[in-house]
């Protein structure tokens, strides 16, 4: 698709002007084995070095660390462009996007960079602080966000959709038969279900991202916009939930790297949707911080498998468990003491996911790829 109606300049909405009729045309390049893939099995990180050809030109391009970070472009064995931005996905390092930014654009200000380092060495309790200090704009920005994504959950329950899994779909029929409660939080899961069941079978709507991923948007945004719906919160209160589950997804986040082994929209994302929840009705900081430990404590070994339809399923338990660890913290319950990965210290737990990943779980790309190249066709 991309080499038929891609659009770099678009960012991660690179393929957003495609139109249906292109697709038959795509899927018969690949059948033609005119699209050939090749891992690097000895490199680690986000590396996409792409070769388009034809008779009688060639074109290259290299992305290096993060989705949209272009390191080099040639045409015809001429260097376009290169850049020294080369970013391995090594934890701290690798996180490029902004936290509450849409799927193409980071919000003005710092740059996107200059933030995650800046979370990377602060201590938790400074990082929350950050989410008293927003304006009238970042309000504005922040509850577009919660439009935005509503817009795409709306879609993914509608007869409209007929794509995806169906999860969201079910849940709310579920709902509706009296098969399981009506409550706050299968509203939310059915809404996140259903906003991540039509993003990743391709529907045509934005997201608002946090942390670089539309996913953990989703998780991060909706569970804490349909909780201030519900109970009749202030805007203002709404968006400084809202700022703090961005604040938090991107803290956990910069412990993660840009791509990681662990589900990124359980462990960060979850973890900051708890948090704002947590602000939402009131809690403290060492609530918040509790909350917190006890989505890690519950999710943090959870595989990230690729990115696909089944994502919707761990996008809404993410919500639920969210949900959950921040009514225990509200009544005073969690992870307080230092046991498995937990430790008394929220910088030093957040650190400790960020080692699992990145060493206790190093072979799980590999094991995965593997697993995918001997899958049984579809």
């Amino acid at each position: 698709l991309a080499a038929l109606c891609g659009k770099s300049s678009f960012g991660l909405e690179a393929l957003k002007d495609c139109r249906p009729e292109l697709v038959p045309l795509a899927e018969a390049m690949v059948s033609k084995g005119q699209v050939r893939i090749m891992r690097c099995a000895d490199l680690e990180g986000l590396l996409i070095d792409a070769t388009v050809q034809s008779k009688i030109e060639e074109a290259c391009c290299v992305i290096i660390g993060g989705h949209t970070n272009i390191v080099k472009v040639e045409y015809c064995g001429k260097v376009l462009f290169e850049s020294d931005n080369v970013h391995r996905n090594a934890s701290a390092t690798a996180a490029t996007n902004n936290s509450a930014a849409t799927d193409n654009t980071a919000a003005a200000g710092a740059s996107p960079d200059a933030i995650y380092q800046q979370m990377i060495g602060s201590y938790f309790m400074d990082i929350l602080s950050l989410a008293d200090k927003i304006d009238e704009e970042d309000i504005v920005h922040l509850l577009s966000g919660v439009t935005m994504n509503r817009k795409m959950a709306d879609y993914g329950v509608s007869d409209a959709f007929t794509g995806g899994i169906g999860f969201g779909k079910k849940l709310k029929d579920l709902i509706a038969r009296g098969i399981v409660a009506d409550d706050v939080i299968n509203q939310a899961k059915y809404l996140c279900y259903a906003a991540a069941d039509a993003r990743m079978a391709g529907a045509a709507y934005p997201i608002m991202s946090s942390a670089g991923s539309g996913n953990h948007g989703i998780v991060a945004i909706l569970p804490v916009a349909i909780a201030a719906e519900q109970a009749g919160k202030s805007t203002r209160a709404m968006a400084v939930a809202l700022a703090t589950s961005h604040v938090v997804t991107g803290f956990v986040k910069s412990k993660l790297g840009r791509l990681s082994p662990v589900c990124g929209c359980t462990v960060a994302a979850g973890s900051g949707a708890a948090a704002g929840l947590v602000r939402l009705f009131g809690g403290t900081n060492t609530q918040i911080e509790l909350a917190v430990k006890t989505v890690l404590s519950s999710l943090a070994g959870m595989v990230c498998d690729g990115a696909k339809g089944s994502c919707s399923l761990k996008v809404g338990n993410a919500a639920g468990e969210a949900f959950m660890a921040s009514y225990f913290a509200l009544e005073g319950l969690g992870i307080s003491t230092s046991q498995g990965i937990i430790d008394a210290c929220i910088e030093k737990t957040t650190d400790n996911v960020g080692v699992l990943n990145r060493e206790g779980m190093g072979m799980v790309d590999k094991v995965l790829i593997g697993i995918m190249e001997q899958r049984s066709p579809a």
